[in-house]
């Protein structure tokens, strides 16, 4: 029986809120194979036991086998030990991750099981719909509408995962293959770290395109419990090690804030790999959007005064047309109307080969 199972994968604290509506879409699931839903229960002190029970009995009279695992210490021992948790206790073949303040379409497993057989070594995930509708909007517009080729190109970017992490569906063999989750607890950013070792090991990305899921943004969701500055330093490790030992020089696009900071993030090794900083502040058009004053472009280099090589670093600072791709872009996306993105389409280059967006 196991072979044939595909187990939710559902990580529960504190979740009264929200857990009805969110065991009621399992409930709702059109898919005719045959499902188990894992829930681990970390330390909740809130009546999240009890509705988990409550539904248990709704869910095994409609044939969906449920395993309840959990523990009642002081303090919960985080996403990571709980998701591990859930899929050890789990039998399924396939792992359809779920987060308790989430909600599922019906269709969701079925599709995405669909998926998953023709790429067993991918990460599957799905469009969204965000809760509130009008929260990180220019987020959710990312994430519904990369490219099959950008799902791999982007992921260097501060929205983390091309697939986001509630979303995920994969065959249990690639999961034992790339984890299991790191356990480190709050403030660790466990899918990420997953994400990136899956992409280690040759894994893929694949999107199912419905949206499948309704995405909640709230103040209590863990994710918020991560730095900022945390993140910052897997993703320049990642870039470090994943993309720039392709390219024997690169040009960081923005001479502004950002990219100074990834400038000086970077190791010694890569740092010489720098060639210049462009940027298109001397683009008459799109001045409104310029973060590099008109001082800086008359000095025309940026100093690197922390170095300790002497004499300091002098990084040219070019107009982005007389610059020389590969680029490292450090521009965010989809905040300037478009005069970025169409800056970046006049140079006809390619993304993955010719640049990567790191912002």
């Amino acid at each position: 029986m196991r072979h044939h199972t595909r187990s939710i994968i559902l990580p529960v604290h504190n979740a009264e809120p929200w857990l009805d509506e969110c065991l009621r879409s399992v409930l709702q699931q059109d898919f005719e194979g045959t499902m188990e839903l894992s829930v681990f229960n970390d330390a909740s002190k809130d009546k999240s036991g009890a509705i988990i029970e409550k539904w248990r009995v709704k869910l095994e009279d409609s044939g969906v086998h449920v395993i309840i695992g959990g523990h009642d210490s002081l303090s919960p021992r985080g996403v990571g030990y709980s998701k591990n948790q859930a899929v050890a206790q789990s039998s399924g073949s396939y792992l359809c991750f779920l987060d308790s303040d989430d909600v599922m379409m019906p269709q969701r497993v079925r599709l995405q099981h669909q998926a998953a057989v023709q790429h067993p070594s991918s990460i599957v995930g799905c469009r969204v719909r965000r809760d509130p509708p009008n929260s990180t909007e220019r987020y959710t517009r990312w994430i519904n509408q990369l490219t099959p080729e950008q799902l791999l190109t982007q992921v260097f970017t501060a929205n983390g995962p091309t697939v986001i992490m509630p979303t995920w569906f994969c065959s249990r063999a690639w999961f034992s293959h790339v984890g299991p989750f790191d356990e480190g607890g709050q403030g660790v950013p466990e899918d990420l770290l997953f994400f990136y070792e899956h992409l280690r090991k040759g894994g893929g990305v694949v999107r199912v395109d419905q949206s499948l899921l309704l995405y909640r943004y709230h103040p209590r969701a863990a994710t918020h419990s991560v730095l900022e500055t945390t993140i910052w330093t897997h993703r320049v490790r990642f870039l470090e090690e994943q993309a720039l030992p392709r390219w024997a020089a690169f040009t960081i696009w923005n001479a502004g804030k950002q990219g100074r900071r990834l400038y000086r993030s970077l190791t010694a090794a890569s740092q010489r790999k720098v060639v210049a900083f462009c940027d298109f502040c001397a683009c008459p058009q799109v001045v409104a959007f310029c973060d590099v004053d008109e001082n800086k472009i008359r000095k025309g280099f940026y100093c690197h005064e922390d170095s300790q090589e002497r004499p300091k670093p002098r990084i040219p600072i070019l107009h982005f047309r007389a610059a020389r791709p590969p680029f490292v872009i450090c521009v965010k996306l989809d905040l300037t109307g478009g005069a970025f993105e169409d800056n970046l389409r006049s140079l006809h280059l390619q993304e993955g080969q010719d640049f990567l967006h790191f912002s």
